[in-house]
């Protein structure tokens, strides 16, 4: 089981980095989209 997961994580590396970006900047934006309507 853990060999199939690191043979997943070693093919999919470069994936893995832009879908962890993606993710960070969703939670940025429903963070300020949150505090957004305390500030008006």
């Amino acid at each position: 089981m853990m060999k199939e997961i690191k043979s997943v994580i070693e093919r999919s590396r470069d994936t893995i980095a832009a879908d962890a970006l993606g993710v960070a900047s969703l939670m940025v934006m429903l963070i300020v989209g949150l505090a957004l309507p305390g500030l008006i």
